[in-house]
């Protein structure tokens, strides 16, 4: 199956390759695209007879999906896969809020497979992406609960128009002739989203009668991280309890934003001003929000902001700005 002389590598945790976000989709034969899918980055390494679900952060998950772990225990020894984990709405497509509530959603959770790393104890990393893909579709075995994921045969400019009709969240194109690069963010995959909505670390909060009235959020910009809104809207009493318990340990005495504070508070009244950060809770930049909004403004804030998850698959210090 493998033609190429390839090194033995142990199956275990591999440091997740990922996309780099760019404001228009690479073109060129050379270039593949795929769905770009809203949902849990999951690393699957099969050893020692046993399957293990790996998060990006390296916890892990086997005792949140269990039905995945089954779908998976059919891997080869010594075998580990990269992929997703996607909640299906009634609507058909991804619903990250869903996968959320984990529990009464296990019928629409499905594993899409994208890439295979080690097979039976062989390192593939080095292989190009066309032979990986090829050796991947030869391990997965469709079920429930298991997927692979689709590449698609359509130009660049049909795959947006295909997203932008079905409201999805955007396209990764990926080289056909790329190697697999461990904790890279280089351009050899892309994403570029159609939404606005990505996720940002949370840097501190103001207090509300359910812990928190908002939280304040941010992002990596040459290693600083750089405030960007005050996030108020998406919430219900219970996910603020609930958002409140799992950052209210976080706090510290100082404010992580590089930016802050802010002279004055602008035009559409995000800025933090010095007068404003009095009200702030600040935490250690630990958790990461996915935050949905309408648009970047001039002074690099968000507008019309709204809450939609905590995300512990994500590493903050590789939370940087997608559109």
């Amino acid at each position: 199956m493998v033609k190429k002389a390839i090194s033995r590598r142990k199956a275990e945790f591999i440091d997740t390759m990922d996309c780099l976000p760019v404001t228009k989709l690479p073109e060129g034969p050379e270039w593949t695209y795929e769905l770009k899918l809203d949902g849990y980055r999951l690393e699957a390494v099969r050893a020692g007879g046993e399957t293990t679900l790996y998060s990006r952060r390296r916890n892990v998950l086997n005792q949140k999906f269990p039905y995945i772990v089954s779908a998976l225990n059919s891997l080869p020894e010594d075998t580990v896969i990269d992929g997703e984990l996607v909640a299906m709405g009634p609507d058909g497509r991804p619903n990250f809020n869903l996968l959320q509530n984990f529990r009464s959603a296990e019928s629409h959770i499905t594993y899409y497979a994208f890439d295979v790393l080690v097979y039976k104890g062989k390192d593939l990393t080095l292989l190009p992406l066309s032979e990986r893909r090829r050796i991947l579709q030869s391990v997965i075995k469709p079920s429930e609960h298991l997927a692979l994921s689709e590449v698609s045969d359509q130009t660049a400019s049909q795959m947006l128009s295909f997203v932008r009709s079905h409201g999805l969240e955007g396209i990764v194109a990926k080289r056909s002739d790329g190697v697999y690069q461990p904790g890279m963010r280089t351009g050899v995959w892309s994403k570029h989203r159609i939404n606005l909505g990505q996720e940002f670390v949370v840097g501190g909060y103001t207090p509300g009668t359910h812990g928190l009235d908002a939280l304040i959020v941010g992002l990596y910009v040459d290693k600083e991280l750089r405030y960007a809104a005050r996030v108020r809207a998406g919430f219900v009493p219970a996910t603020r309890r609930e958002v409140f318990a799992k950052i209210k340990d976080l706090t510290t005495t100082k404010c992580p934003f590089a930016n802050l504070p802010e002279k004055q508070a602008g035009r559409w009244g995000q800025g933090l001003t010095a007068d404003k950060m009095k009200e702030c809770i600040w935490l250690r930049p630990e958790a990461v929000a996915r935050i949905d909004f309408l648009e970047w403004t001039g002074a690099d804030h968000l507008r019309h902001t709204k809450f939609v998850a905590l995300r512990d698959d994500k590493d903050p210090r590789k939370v940087v700005r997608e559109t």
